[in-house]
C-alpha cells in the first residue's frame, strides 16, 4: 500500500502521462473478509475498474544466502474449502467401555485422510514455473523438479517432492485437519467427535469431487462428511507476452540474471475475486524475502529495508512500462 501510494504521488509530481488510466484501490484485505473490501468495490463501483487488469499482492522475490535468485509472478491461487467430519455413538459410562468409540473412529478417519494424496495437477503456467524453479534449485531437488515434468512423471521424484510441504502444496489439492471437538465429560463415553478438515483446492477442481474423495477415503458409512463452505474457485489469469515481458525486462534491469518465476499461491488473496469478476490479476511486487525465512503470518513478520525500497523502484518502473505509449497491452486500464 505504501509503495503504490508513493508511486502514484511520484508519477503525478513528475507529470507522467500514461496511455491508460492507472487506478489505485486500497481495500480492506482478505484476512478480514472481502465484504468490506474487494467485494464492496466489485458490487458498488464495478465501473471504476471495468476493462482493467490488476497488479496485486501474491508475488515476491526469493533470496538464498543473500543472493537474489527469482522474482515470482502469481497468476493463480488455491481456494480453501472447509469440511466437517463427524462420528457419533450411543455413548455410555467410561467404566464400561464399548468396542466402538466416536473418538477412535474419528481418529481412524483422520489418519486415512492424512495418508491420502490427491492426484497430481499441472497447468501450462505451473509447468513453466516448475521448469524455471528447477533451474535455480540445486542438486536432487532440481533433478526431481525436471523429472516430474516428464510424461509420465517420475514416481520416485514425485514421492521425494511430496515430502517437501511447500512443493507438495503446489502439486495437488491438499487436505489437513485443523480443529477437533469431542466428548462431553471425563467419565463418559463420547457421543460425538468431529473435526474440521481444511482443503486447499487446485484451480479447476470441483467441490463435489473433493467431497466424494473424502467420503471414499474415510471409508466408514457411519461417519458423516459435509461441506461447510469456502471460497469460490477461480481460473488462472492468462500469462500474456506483454505482462510476462514487462516483468522480465524490469527484473533484468534491476537484477540481471534473476529468473522470473510464474507461480500459484497456496493461500488466498483478493486476486481470486478479481479474476472471477473478469479482471486478469497478477501478483507481483519485486519485494525480496529469504527463501528459508518466510515469515508471512508468523512471528516477527518483516522484510528487509533494502527490499522495501527496491520494491518501490520495481513497481514504479513496471507500472510506467505497462502504461507508456510504446507498450501494447490489450487491457484499457491498469488497476493496482
Amino acid at each position: 500500500a505504501a509503495i503504490n501510494v508513493a508511486n502514484m504521488i511520484r508519477m503525478k509530481m513528475e507529470g507522467f502521462k500514461p496511455n491508460r488510466d492507472i487506478i489505485l484501490a486500497l481495500t480492506s484485505d482478505e484476512e478480514g473478509g472481502g465484504n468490506n473490501g474487494v467485494y464492496w468495490l466489485l458490487d458498488h463501483h464495478p465501473d471504476l475498474i471495468a476493462g482493467a487488469f490488476a497488479l496485486n499482492e501474491g508475488g515476491f522475490g526469493l533470496m538464498q544466502d543473500g543472493q537474489r535468485i527469482a522474482n515470482s509472478i502469481q497468476t493463480a491461487e488455491k481456494i480453501f474449502q472447509s469440511f466437517k467430519v463427524t462420528a457419533t455413538n450411543p455413548g455410555g459410562h467410561s467404566s464400561i467401555p464399548r468396542q466402538d468409540n466416536a473418538i477412535y473412529e474419528l481418529s481412524e478417519a483422520l489418519l486415512n485422510i492424512r495418508g491420502f494424496e490427491f492426484p497430481l495437477v499441472f497447468n501450462d503456467v505451473m509447468r513453466l514455473g516448475f521448469e524455471r524453479l528447477a533451474e535455480i534449485s540445486p542438486g536432487q531437488l532440481g533433478e526431481d523438479l525436471k523429472a516430474i515434468l516428464q510424461d509420465p512423471p517420475d514416481t520416485a521424484a514425485l514421492t521425494r517432492l511430496g515430502k517437501i510441504p511447500s512443493i507438495n502444496a503446489l502439486l495437488r489439492t491438499t487436505a489437513v485437519a485443523t480443529m477437533l471437538e469431542g466428548g462431553h465429560a471425563p467419565n463418559a463415553l463420547p457421543q460425538t467427535a468431529s473435526a474440521i478438515v481444511n482443503v486447499r483446492m487446485m484451480p479447476g477442481s470441483d467441490v463435489k469431487d473433493v467431497l466424494a474423495a473424502l467420503v471414499k477415503v474415510v471409508d466408514n458409512p457411519e461417519i458423516e462428511v459435509i461441506h461447510q463452505g469456502g471460497g469460490r474457485p477461480s481460473d488462472p489469469s492468462p500469462l500474456t507476452n506483454e505482462i510476462l515481458g514487462a516483468v522480465e525486462s524490469t527484473t533484468e534491469e534491476m537484477w540481471p540474471e534473476v529468473v522470473v518465476l510464474p507461480t500459484m499461491t497456496t493461500g488466498a488473496t483478493d486476486g481470486a475475486k478479481m479474476r472471477n469478476a473478469g479482471i486478469p490479476t497478477y501478483g507481483v511486487s519485486g519485494l525480496f524475502v529469504d527463501r528459508n525465512d518466510v515469515r508471512a503470518h508468523g512471528r516477527d513478520e518483516r522484510i528487509l529495508v533494502q527490499s522495501f525500497y527496491e520494491g518501490y523502484d520495481f513497481m514504479y518502473r513496471l507500472v510506467k512500462k505497462l502504461s507508456s505509449q510504446e507498450q501494447d497491452v490489450t487491457a484499457e486500464k491498469l488497476h493496482l
